[in-house]
């Protein structure tokens, strides 16, 4: 069985604030867009233990900790009856780029054992199973634009219609480490709407009051990335920003425009 998952842009996220569990408080706009990778599971009762594999985009990190891996070790706790099996994953998505994808990975793991093995789980046992992978899995559960609080697991589906324009994403090849990005935030609260109420105003207005945090807190370490950003609202970007924590960059054009960024750089139009 084969499955494709997407990833996802922040549109504005707001850090509020540090808990005393040690997560952030956080407000932001999750948005899914069309770049998948590839997830196929294949049951084989010969195997002793499930075997994962990969191809596409180098990873970080060792196999053995893939969220894909770690989600069915999730499920088989609670459902013994799922047989061992076969997991590939093809990587599109770029790695550490704030775009969600091994969130998205592992959420959609979790979709396709339920659906292939019939186990009957619904949208809220699967939310609190991806919960237990990850602050952004349970969104690729639900994969519709949502606002999103507390640390990003709870979840508020909205109208949010962008097919108007084009969105242009820029992966400059830099991998950020979220702990370095939170480690740089300088939280400023006053002055600053709420995110629900930006996001209701024209895109065209955006570009002055949607703002991600951690942009403060990456491009004085990354001016290459602020560059992309730039360089995005010199060729007539309505709107851009950087995604999550980085490194990811996107812009939001009219439907006619025209830009392209050196080869090294992964850019994808959607």
């Amino acid at each position: 069985m084969v499955l494709f998952p997407n990833c996802k842009i922040n549109l504005g996220l707001q850090i509020l604030g540090k808990r005393e569990d040690g997560y952030h408080e956080l407000e932001t706009v999750f948005y899914p867009i069309n770049l998948k990778d590839g997830l196929e599971v294949i049951s084989d009762e010969s195997l002793s233990e499930t075997a994962f594999t990969q191809s596409g985009n180098i990873l970080a990190g060792e196999l053995e900790d893939n969220l894909c891996l770690k989600a069915f070790r999730l499920l088989k706790e609670d459902y013994p009856q799922i047989p061992h099996c076969r997991i590939h994953l093809h990587k599109a998505i770029p790695d550490r780029a704030g775009l969600g994808g091994g969130s998205s990975d592992a959420a959609f793991t979790l979709k396709l054992l339920n659906e292939k093995f019939n186990l009957k789980i619904g949208e809220p046992g699967l939310l609190r199973y991806a919960l237990q992978l990850g602050s952004d899995c349970p969104f690729f559960i639900i994969n519709k634009p949502c606002l999103a609080g507390g640390r990003g697991e709870n979840l508020h589906p909205l109208f949010l219609e962008l097919s108007q324009y084009k969105l242009l994403l820029i992966h400059p090849g830099i991998g950020i480490e979220t702990k370095k990005a939170f480690a740089g935030l300088n939280i400023k609260l006053s002055g600053r709407g709420s995110l629900a109420d930006l996001i209701s105003l024209p895109v065209e207005s955006w570009r002055d009051h949607l703002v991600n945090d951690f942009e403060a807190s990456i491009f004085p370490s990354y001016p290459e990335i602020a560059n992309i950003k730039k360089t995005l609202y010199d060729h007539g970007a309505i709107y851009a920003s950087m995604s999550g924590s980085g490194s990811s960059v996107y812009g939001l054009f009219d439907k006619e425009s025209v830009i392209t960024f050196p080869p090294h750089y992964f850019q994808k139009w959607i």
